[in-house]
């Protein structure tokens, strides 16, 4: 039996005005906004007969030159990766200090959450302390860092005490200075940030409605953890939808409160909602590609053709689920047609088709790595301290900021399986922001393309995987491949 969104049916209408792809004139205007408040002066977004919108470059690129940063719309740090890396909510920064970073991890092993693996996190049910000690492993060279034998020796308790509380200082840390700890103004504590400006601007554009704290403005805080706990059980995308929904209701308060402040008869307009407000702070996830999640996910390989449609109708019940609490959590009559489940599909399947990986490297790598390269000397004095750390860490004192992001202007660049740049980030950029690099000379007037999928696949490979993203690649390597 299908399941059927009661608000889907009461608010049709609104949700087909939502959904319709925004006027062309509409979507350049926006950009050029875009581009101009954020300095991106080298690009312009045009309209491609094509393939909808594309990048492209508005004076010449050298090959490896930045083309442009771009600013997420929404983002959000993976649950598991919460464990290994203390970063800023807002923009992603490493926060705190390299002792409190590598302490940190070490005090939630105490808890029985363990230290993270590469593939996610991971209790640490058989492997558990005893005495108040951390076990840990000297391991063999990793990237460049080197321990030195492989026998378990304990750690105390002491020793990561003093990490936190900032009793211990370890040499040459002061190298890697990091912004100070900021709590989150709603007073829950799972959102910390760099700088009050990132907390205010968090606060104001996403998270007092998303705040489990005492401050919270949500309708419930009850409400609003089980949500939170759904989504890191089941999928972290319902975090960033979440996200987006709040982004949205924010900006559709502030709209009627500029608006009912210029009216001199407000009675008619403080009853019900206003659809052209709804619409203009819908305007940022508007220009997003969209296709419901459930129709746009791509089919696991453990899933058979003939399962397929099964397979679909169970994700399409996950986002039910996860939409009724949400709703239960921030629901506003005035932004009703938010909650209806087309919508919430339509906003998943945005960030399955759109995303880009958020990635900012841990300087936590970079101090073991200085330490690495010390002279004899003083690398031998340093490792008497360092050492014991860096084993406990093993290959995990690598990990970096893992997340995921909406990048409006990443999001129109188009796919080339040979493509003239790339998303990589360069060691001064320490942020969420996304980073394109030029690959090769790009000339003005061309358009700045990447690849969705690893372009060294072959030409059948290629083709399935872009098939998830509902096209067909004719790039020059394509067509010059193509049996």
């Amino acid at each position: 039996m299908e399941l059927i969104c009661p608000i889907d049916q009461r608010c049709s209408d609104q949700i087909t005005s939502l959904l319709r792809p925004p006027y062309p004139p509409l979507v350049q205007e926006y950009f050029e906004q875009l581009i101009s408040k954020r300095r991106c002066q080298g690009i312009k977004v045009k309209q491609n007969g094509e393939f909808g919108k594309g990048v492209f470059a508005e004076t010449d690129f050298e090959e490896e030159e930045l083309v442009f940063k771009d600013q997420m719309l929404v983002g959000a740090q993976h649950p598991s990766n919460k464990i290994d890396c203390l970063v800023c909510s807002y923009c992603f920064k490493f926060i705190g200090s390299i002792e409190q970073q590598i302490g940190r991890r070490f005090y939630l092993k105490t808890l029985g959450i363990g230290i993270s693996s590469h593939n996610g996190c991971e209790s640490n049910s058989s492997d558990e302390v005893e005495d108040n000690e951390f076990a840990y492993n000297h391991r063999s060279e990793q990237n460049g860092a080197s321990s030195s034998s492989s026998s378990t020796i304990p750690l105390p308790t002491m020793a990561v005490e003093s990490l936190m509380n900032g009793e211990m200082a370890l040499p040459y840390s002061n190298k890697f200075p990091l912004p100070s700890i900021i709590l989150c103004p709603g007073g829950c504590e799972e959102a910390f940030y760099c700088s009050k400006l990132c907390a205010e601007a968090d606060w104001d554009s996403f998270h007092c409605l998303l705040c489990t704290g005492e401050k919270s403005e949500s309708c419930s805080r009850d409400a609003l953890l089980k949500f939170i706990q759904h989504a890191n059980e089941t999928n972290d995308i319902f975090l960033l939808a979440a996200k987006a929904i709040s982004f949205t209701i924010l900006r559709y308060r502030k709209f009627k409160a500029s608006h009912l402040s210029k009216q001199e008869n407000t009675a008619s307009i403080i009853l019900g909602t206003d659809p052209s407000l709804l619409l203009e702070a819908w305007k940022p996830i508007s220009i997003g590609h969209k296709r419901r999640w459930w129709d746009c996910i791509s089919l696991p390989d453990d899933i058979d053709a003939s399962d397929e449609g099964t397979f679909r109708g169970q994700i399409r019940e996950l986002a039910f689920t996860s939409l009724q609490l949400l709703k239960e959590a921030i629901f506003d009559k005035e932004c009703e047609p938010l909650f209806s489940l087309e919508i919430y599909g339509q906003i998943i399947g945005m960030f399955e088709l759109n995303n880009l990986d958020l990635v900012v490297a841990s300087p936590v790598e970079d101090y073991f790595l200085y330490i690495d390269d010390l002279p004899h000397s003083e690398k031998k004095e340093a490792e008497k301290i360092t050492q014991p750390y860096l084993d406990a860490l093993g290959e995990d004192y690598s990990i970096c900021c893992q997340g995921t992001a909406f990048f409006p202007l990443q999001s129109c660049m188009n796919h080339s399986c040979c493509p003239n740049a790339k998303a990589f980030k360069r060691e001064e950029d320490r942020d969420g922001q996304a980073t394109i690099v030029a690959l090769r000379p790009i000339c003005k007037g061309e358009e700045v393309t990447i690849s969705y999928i690893d372009e060294d696949l072959s030409f059948e490979e290629r083709q399935a995987l872009l098939a998830d993203y509902g096209f067909r690649c004719r790039c020059p390597k394509c067509l010059d491949e193509e049996p």
